[in-house]
């Protein structure tokens, strides 16, 4: 009698779609393995993998830690994978230690490669048939935890994203509208990596009231990222946007993001975590044999006698807006040059006290190159400074969503680029 696992292991259009990818027995391509030695940096994972499974084996199409580029080395029996538990389920599998796991104790892997810690998210074709897995491993316990989670999740996608290509490439010579639906998925999937980059809501700051609002471009920009993280010193809060569109630019936001974050909690100092994203960034797009940059709004936030400090950098980022308790509205932000760019980085710090009843508000270029088509009117750093003059409501959610509105109201039509705002704001006392 067929199990349910093996039945879902040989299903036949399953294999079929295996066989569409045309990566079983292929040579490592520097797509995949970009996304295994991201996936190893970001987790400090000793190894990162990207599988196709047929009815034999788990083909390693890219296998970061391994050494061999001989194809008889990067692959294993099915039986003896770990990607035909997530076959099996149709889901991620996650396991702290291999060893005590029931479902894992006794995988010949444990023994032949040192597999005791493995997480792995399913690598799915277009018409969601699970191909394999993207996954870490590691030779120790860990207990991995939801950041790892999530950054394994959207990487996978990303996977499913260069097979979606590879698909769409081999069959639109025959096919043209079967490409094109698959380009629509493939449209769909990069949204949903940028959607699993924002979070849904900020962090709460003590002290200080948080603020977001933001839209997705109703095309394929999916280009803007925001976050913020706790600091040996305080908070750092950021907002990015990322040249290019659809699944790069998206794969793009994922390591701006989550070198961001790794970086703000080793270093107070914008200057130091700017410029190791700027060094992650050159080496990113050397590797893509590109060229692109980011530009970036960093805070570093700490709690000061007045209110809070703020250190700002803008690379290449609009200015931030600040609405003094007074009334009086300013600019703030030097420029500088954006990330990833050139080869000589040029950073500019300005410091800022922000007291009670102040209000910041920074904007991805999305808000402030918003456009009237008819007479070319741009929203600008002026609109933002026009809606900080007309509210005297000092709450950061409101704010936000105030100047995202004024924004939209302008454009009046398909929003065509990311808009991202953030409002922080000091309550007044009592």
């Amino acid at each position: 009698m067929t199990s349910p696992e093996n039945a879902s292991l040989m299903s036949p259009a399953r294999l079929a779609a295996v066989r569409r990818t045309g990566l079983i027995d292929t040579g490592p391509e520097e797509p995949f393995d970009r996304l295994t030695r991201l996936a190893c940096e970001l987790l400090g994972a000793p190894f990162g993998f990207v599988t196709v499974v047929d009815d034999r084996r788990s083909f390693w199409k890219s296998c970061t830690g391994v050494a061999s580029t001989d194809l008889a080395d990067r692959q294993s029996p099915v039986e003896e994978s770990f990607c035909q538990y997530i076959i099996a389920t149709d889901d991620a599998v996650i396991i702290n230690d291999a060893r005590l796991d029931p479902m894992t104790r006794d995988n010949p892997s444990i023994e032949s490669m040192g597999v005791v810690a493995w997480a792995g998210f399913p690598v799915r074709s277009p018409d969601g048939h699970v191909l394999g897995s993207f996954c870490v491993m590691d030779h120790r316990p860990r207990a991995w935890n939801p950041r790892d989670l999530r950054t394994l999740e959207v990487l996978a996608l990303a996977a499913g994203g260069e097979v979606a290509l590879r698909i769409a490439a081999g069959e639109s010579a025959r096919d043209a509208e079967r490409a094109r639906v698959i380009a629509d998925r493939y449209r769909q999937l990069a949204q949903t990596v940028q959607q699993s980059l924002l979070p849904q809501e900020l962090p709460v700051i003590d002290g200080l009231d948080v603020g977001v609002a933001y839209r997705m471009s109703e095309s394929d920009v999916l280009g803007d990222f925001f976050d913020a993280v706790q600091t040996p010193t305080g908070w750092a809060v950021f907002l990015g946007d990322v040249t290019g569109s659809g699944a790069p630019a998206a794969r793009t936001s994922a390591l701006a993001k989550y070198t961001l974050r790794a970086a703000a909690v080793r270093a107070s100092s914008p200057a130091i975590v700017l410029t190791e994203l700027d060094t992650a960034l050159h080496r990113w797009f050397d590797e893509n044999a590109t060229s692109g940059f980011v530009t970036v709004a960093y805070l570093a936030v700490r709690r000061s006698e007045a209110g809070f400090a703020v250190r700002l950098c803008t690379a290449g980022h609009p200015a931030a807006a600040v609405r003094r308790a007074d009334g009086a509205v300013e600019s703030f932000g030097r420029a500088c040059t954006p990330l990833g760019a050139l080869s000589r980085l040029n950073l500019k710090i300005e410091d800022i006290e922000l007291r009670a009843g102040d209000v910041m508000v920074l904007c991805t270029n999305g808000v402030t190159e918003a456009r009237d088509r008819e007479s070319g009117a741009v929203f600008g750093a002026a609109g933002v400074h026009a809606v900080l003059r007309r509210t005297d409501t000092a709450e950061a959610q409101e704010i936000a969503d105030t100047v995202l509105r004024q924004a939209l109201r302008l454009v009046d039509g398909p929003v065509v680029d990311d808009m991202v705002t953030i409002v922080l704001s000091v309550p007044k006392r009592p």
